[in-house]
């Protein structure tokens, strides 16, 4: 087959290679105008084509379309020429035998630097510390692979903007079709796309990549509040006295005599915008203000303050003004806001802002080379500030914090959900929403949170734990003798950034005392467990530690103290280490006895009938639950649930050839109600006045006696309630659950454990 008869990778149509859909292509280019290097475009049209020959994608299309089509949404962005070229080849170091010197020598160092930014890492090894060379080497689990390349973009991105530019329009179009992979890909995806590329895209200020990045992955994983918004928001406009349509018609009509006339536009809010405020905020579509919203572009920043005055006078303002021109956001986006009742008492937005600030608004950092309509620029043309918390968020990763704290990050301190206040000079700083001022003291610099003494807000003084509101004046008193931070800020700390400066100074500063807390953990799940401390136990530790990249235990302890790991992390990975390596030898039981004593008469054990019987507490069984029992060494049969951890790791032992198999016998409920349980229930809700009280009346509603009660605040601002109750067993427990459910604020209700 000669090479006029060839299949085109893109139509299939039988063309000399891709000479149609390569012109058609080009003649998007050439639409948009400009000094594009057309020459420099149709090379890599070609070279994408050959090179992606054969290759398919999940949907059976040719896999060329894909490059074809994310590089087709940089050219609506009036990206420059190398970002265009860049975009065709982006896949082709990844999936064909190209190498990055391929590109370089025939489309220039640029072009190379940008398509490795958004190569994928592969096949990352890494060698334990402490260990000869080559000893034990570990390779990247698939969640660090994915964390990895996180960090690889961000800090090209540091580099050439651009790079993050063609990963969000590659992400762009993979979303669109998502349709082709399996319900559970999807839903990974999506929660993906919306915990990473959206706040990125969000920070670059790309309103438009943003909205639809966000609204496609909420139609993945959440198709249920996806329709109900989507149904909301047709209700909403047929039960509105009066149209966005008939808003704008009268705006326009008023403005008309203004010489150039404002270009005047009407909107409703975007499906996930209302998605975060329904269901994330609990609020009624009612009591959203800018459901309609109404955007006006102006001629001049002067004319945008003129049209501020013309419509107020048209419409009752609701108080409600935000001038993000005189205070643009991080991300450079500007515009007047306010919101109006109109004549049918409707609310409504309104959004007045320049072209340049809409263009701004819409291609956020693209929008430079917009200007420039192709050409290339230096990334030293561009606006360093949108990249400044990207670079923080770079530079305090530590080594024992693991590469996921990264991702963690990304999905708070670059939010979208922002709060705008002031230092007492009056320059604006923008936080994640729920910032303290502990977050605004580490976000100005580190010595002075580090030196912090204490904080006023608009003048009066305030706990560290206070969380900003719009517009607050914030002034941070510092003292260089001050004692410095303590983990108690960890809790304060909204922001990734402020917690890992707190951490950086716990480590340096409270050595000693991080790893006696650290191994006080440590040392308390493993005497929850049943564990026994000795040699075999120590190793086991040591293994774990070396296996998470630590050069010591104490190392481990120590990050455990100063909060580098979590004790969620830490008591998962001590849980998952012994029971995989170094399961215990001697079963040892928590002798502790409940409240009321446990009579033995409800359960019957099958081979020891004699034998007193107790409840282990390690998992707390009630009757209706499945159980067995535990032949101990001095103290009679325990009886665990048949799920149990320890049982699990005494089943282990015995099919390793353990020669005490019978301790473990039958054991069943019997039908007497003579004896009573306590059950430990943990709650975790959204705090509000009055949350306890209403818990406590559930309880006493249910003829229940609580017999012991904890409550505390959570980092991320919920409230945790944690109390034990005496039962007569699970089915009346699992009343009292899901009457508990059904209180407004609760998000999540489940058993505990008896401590």
């Amino acid at each position: 087959m000669n090479e006029r008869e060839k299949n085109c990778n893109v139509c299939r149509g039988k063309v000399n290679g891709c000479a149609v859909c390569m012109e058609r292509f080009l003649d998007k280019v050439r639409k948009v105008g400009g000094h594009y290097d057309i020459h420099k475009i149709s090379m890599a049209f070609k070279l994408a084509c050959e090179a992606h020959e054969g290759q398919f994608r999940k949907s059976g299309e040719p896999y060329v379309c894909h490059p074809i089509s994310v590089a087709e949404i940089l050219i609506d962005f009036f990206m420059d020429t190398d970002t265009i070229v860049a975009a065709l080849l982006h896949d082709v170091v990844e999936d064909t035998e190209l190498t990055r010197e391929d590109l370089q020598s025939q489309f220039g160092k640029t072009v190379a630097m940008l398509v490795d930014g958004v190569t994928k890492v592969s096949n990352v090894k890494l060698t334990l510390p402490g260990t000869d060379s080559g000893a034990q080497i570990l390779t990247m689990t698939e969640e660090e692979q994915k964390s990895e390349n996180i960090r690889k973009i961000l800090v090209s991105m540091c580099e050439d903007p651009r790079v993050i530019i063609i990963k969000l329009a590659d992400r762009m179009h993979n979303m669109r079709t998502l349709d082709a992979f399996r319900r559970e890909k999807q839903i990974r995806i999506a929660l993906e796309t919306v915990e990473f590329y959206a706040p990125i895209a969000h920070r670059m200020g790309i309103a438009k990549m943003k909205d639809e990045l966000e609204d496609i992955s909420l139609f993945y994983y959440d198709r249920f509040a996806y329709d109900d918004i989507v149904e909301s928001i047709e209700d909403y406009k047929s039960r509105s006295k009066v149209s966005i349509e008939t808003i704008t018609e009268r705006i326009r009509d008023r403005l008309s005599d203004m010489n150039p006339p404002p270009v005047i536009e009407g909107r409703i809010k975007g499906v996930h915008s209302l998605y975060r405020k329904c269901y994330l905020q609990g609020k009624d579509l009612k009591q959203i203000y800018d459901v309609y919203a109404v955007r006006i572009i102006a001629a001049t920043k002067a004319d945008c303050y003129t049209i501020m005055g013309v419509v107020h006078d048209m419409y009752n303002p609701l108080n409600r003004f935000k001038d993000y021109i005189a205070s643009p956001k991080t991300n450079g986006y500007q515009s007047l806001h306010t919101t109006l009742l109109s004549n049918e008492k409707q609310a409504f937005e309104v959004q007045i802002r320049t072209q340049d600030m809409h263009n701004t608004a819409r291609f956020g950092i693209a929008a430079h080379w917009r200007y420039k309509l192709g050409e290339s620029l230096s990334p030293d043309d561009v606006s360093d500030n949108k990249f400044l918390q990207i670079r923080q968020l770079l530079d305090l990763q530590h080594r024992e914090d693991g590469i996921d704290l990264l991702a963690e990050s990304i999905k708070t301190d670059l939010s979208p959900d922002e709060v705008h206040v002031f230092t007492p000079k009056g320059e604006p700083r923008s936080l994640p929403l729920g910032s303290t001022v502990v977050d605004f003291a580490y976000g100005i610099h580190s010595q002075v949170g580090n030196t912090m003494k204490r904080a006023t807000v608009d003048g009066k003084e305030v706990r560290y734990s206070h969380v900003l509101c719009m517009g607050d004046v914030i002034e941070i008193h510092t003292d260089n003798d001050a004692p410095g931070p303590d983990r108690s800020w960890l809790g304060y700390a909204k922001t990734n950034g402020a917690k890992s400066k707190i951490q950086s100074w716990l480590k340096r500063h409270r050595s000693e005392e991080n790893i006696a807390s650290g191994r006080a953990f440590v040392e308390s799940i493993l005497r929850r467990d049943g564990y026994q401390f000795d040699d075999k136990l120590n190793v086991a530790l040591t293994a774990l530690a070396f296996k998470n990249r630590f050069n010591t235990l104490e190392d481990f302890y120590a990050a455990i103290g100063y909060g580098g790991v979590s004790t969620a992390n830490a008591s998962r990975w001590i849980k998952e280490e012994l029971h995989n390596v170094a399961p215990v030898e001697v079963f040892i039981n928590n002798d502790s006895e409940q409240k009321k004593p446990f009579t033995g008469a409800s359960v019957l054990s099958y081979e020891h009938a004699e034998t007193p019987l107790k409840l282990a507490n390690c998992c707390s069984p009630l009757p209706g639950d499945e159980i067995v029992g535990f032949v101990t060494r001095n103290d009679g049969i325990s009886i665990h649930k048949k799920d149990c951890y320890n049982i699990e790791v005494r089943a282990k032992l015995e099919n390793n050839g353990d020669d005490e198999k019978s301790r473990v016998v039958e054991a069943a409920w019997t039908q007497t109600n003579e004896d009573v349980y306590n059950a430990t229930i943990e709650v975790i809700a959204h705090d509000r006045k009055g949350l306890l009280a209403d818990v406590v009346l559930c309880v006493a509603n249910n003829q229940l006696m609580i017999l012991s009660s904890n409550s505390r605040m959570m980092k991320n601002g919920n409230a945790s309630i944690s109390f034990t109750v005496e039962v007569t067993g699970v089915e009346q427990l699992r009343i009292l659950m899901s009457k508990l459910n059904q209180i407004d604020g609760i998000v999540n209700v489940e058993r505990g454990v008896n401590v």
